[in-house]
């Protein structure tokens, strides 16, 4: 992204009240599916409620967002909840992800296509992508997010393709439609 992007985040970051970081209910749902120990990264971290779902799981985390001052807002809310995680502000569409082998992965409400096969690849065998972004149906209500910023129908199915998918979902959550899914990397044979 340009530096205006980043600095137009750290913007919003600066001003924004204070951030719902609570994890979404449907991961509880899936209890089960997620992983307690290994390493997690959330990708656009924004303040940070992803990367905080991880911790209090007890997994080590590394939140990555372009803002700064979102990153400063994570940091904040672990050290409030006496939890341990690690930031690291980072342009995805000028730098690669620096570490693999993550039990988990979190990318909530940021599409950037080309990132996948690199989220696949970094995860270690039996590792979980976890991802919730809107699609294109959220046009019917509202002008944005544009279309680039928006998934096709099924496309997080195909985004996710060598992976199991273990859930998903696609579809209208109060005033937003958004795809869902969990899906894991195989062990090795």
């Amino acid at each position: 992204m340009a530096d205006g992007e980043r600095e137009r985040w750290d913007r919003i970051w600066r001003e924004a009240g204070s951030a719902d970081l609570v994890a979404p209910d449907w991961l509880e749902e899936l209890d089960a599916e997620l992983p307690r120990a290994g390493r997690a990264l959330d990708v656009a971290a924004g303040a940070g409620r992803l990367a905080l779902y991880w911790a209090a799981r007890g997994l080590e985390t590394l939140a990555i967002d372009i803002s700064e001052s979102g990153l400063s807002r994570t940091r904040e809310a672990a050290t409030s909840a006496g939890l341990a995680l690690r930031t690291r502000a980072l342009d995805l569409e000028r730098e690669a992800i620096p570490e693999s082998g993550f039990a988990a992965i979190s990318c909530f409400h940021y599409l950037q296509r080309d990132l996948f096969p690199g989220l696949v690849e970094r995860l270690a065998p039996d590792g979980v992508l976890v991802c919730e972004i809107a699609t294109v149906r959220n046009l019917e209500r509202r002008e944005r997010p544009t279309r680039r910023f928006l998934l096709e129908p099924n496309e997080l199915l195909r985004l996710c393709a060598p992976l199991e998918i273990v859930y998903y979902r696609e579809g209208w959550e109060g005033d937003r439609c958004q795809a869902r899914v969990v899906a894991r990397r195989a062990p090795p044979r």
